[in-house]
């Protein structure tokens, strides 16, 4: 066994969650080392809507009061963007929206809801078919690039170290703690763990005895050429999430999602699928001005979904220097107070701003082994 260079605490998973955990640690002062199998960020950290409004996770009002301070925090941009518009094409739509407006205010939150003219005068690329929507006060949206790249910058600034292309192959537990992680280019010795390796966690759970049931999927995005800039760039409806660039371009993902299997060393290839027509169908749909874009590009990110969708944050009770964090597909919006709870968690045992119980792995005590069977959660034949 060849000992490398460790760290009070690893940190398994380079993707915005692991960053931002350790980001969070070093800012207080701990030697934090960042594990990950390939790039930073190249996984769903790197590919998605930027989104950053979460109203229904304990960690929303974190959330929010982070993200405007995120460039400033970080010294790097996120191309961070405050305000979000939802519009509605059918009166389901737009029965639904109303009611998240409501949710949001009584969280003490301004949204306001607006008819059809509103919506298309502050929404230039809406069409007819609009009917309405709610424009969002907070929440907003940031570059998921550009903010994987400030999270790296920051956590180097504060002398934390990340080693790309060093997946964690084992977790060496020695008197009933982890005491080093193995990898291909030696074992690295810790104080602490912190497994945010997202699709691969629950390979890696499992060989110190913790069940994290997973299942993982591809979510795939497109993006258009540009567009005149909007005053607001965020504009959700229609099943998607999604932002516009600063450049113009529509950047727009959301469901399905193309279910498949992961190996121990991460997914394979992700070539095009059909999911692309179908995006581009309802991109259309929600933006008729745009319908004449071309599609440039498209990429699909591999994220990790629990039975349940909501994340997994924990500090485990044995071994109880392991803390487990795994998103479920909310993990960029989240990042920053994610963060911040990851390291209340790995340095005082519980999180300072948010009851954390909700996340608890605890609820999928009795879930049948069969579990992804039953719900149809496997890769198409």
């Amino acid at each position: 066994m060849t000992f490398q260079s460790g760290a009070s605490v690893l940190v398994i998973g380079g993707g915005v969650t692991g960053l931002s955990a350790a980001w969070w640690l070093a800012r207080s002062g701990v030697d934090v080392l960042v594990l990950d199998k390939g790039v930073v960020g190249w996984e769903a950290s790197g590919r998605n809507g930027g989104g950053a409004t979460h109203y229904q996770s304990p960690l929303f009002h974190e959330e929010q009061r982070l993200w405007p301070q995120m460039d400033e925090l970080l010294g790097y941009s996120t191309e961070y963007r405050r305000e979000r518009l939802i519009l509605a094409i059918t009166e389901e739509q737009l029965s639904h929206y109303y009611y998240m407006a409501d949710m949001h205010g009584e969280l003490g939150y301004k949204v306001d809801k607006l008819d059809a003219q509103e919506i298309k005068k502050l929404v230039p690329l809406a069409g007819d078919n609009a009917l309405g929507g709610i424009h969002v006060y907070f929440g907003g949206h940031a570059n998921p690039q550009r903010t994987v790249q400030a999270y790296a910058w920051a956590l180097q600034d504060l002398g934390g170290r990340i080693l790309q292309h060093t997946p964690a192959s084992r977790i060496v537990i020695e008197g009933g703690r982890v005491t080093a992680v193995e990898t291909p280019r030696g074992t690295f010795g810790c104080d602490s763990l912190v497994v945010a390796a997202g699709p691969q966690s629950g390979f890696l759970l499992e060989q110190i005895g913790v069940r994290l049931p997973l299942a993982p999927a591809r979510a795939e995005m497109i993006v258009t050429e540009p567009a005149p800039l909007m005053s607001i760039g965020g504009v959700d409806g229609n099943g998607l999430y999604g932002r516009q660039t600063l450049r113009g371009n529509l950047a727009y993902g959301g469901g399905p999602h193309e279910w498949m299997e992961v190996g121990e060393t991460g997914p394979v290839a992700r070539p095009s699928t059909p999911l692309l027509r179908n995006l581009s169908k309802r991109v259309a749909e929600l933006l008729p001005k745009a319908a004449s874009l071309r599609v440039i590009r498209s990429w699909a990110g591999v994220i990790e979904n629990t039975p349940d969708g909501r994340p997994v944050i924990e500090r485990l009770d044995n071994p109880g220097n392991v803390t487990v964090c795994t998103m479920s597909g909310v993990g960029f919006g989240l990042s920053p107070a994610s963060g911040h709870a990851i390291r209340d968690l790995v340095l005082d045992g519980a999180c300072s701003f948010a009851d954390l119980s909700k996340l608890s792995l605890k609820r999928f005590e009795g879930l049948p082994e069969d579990w992804r069977e039953q719900r149809g959660w496997r890769p198409a034949a």
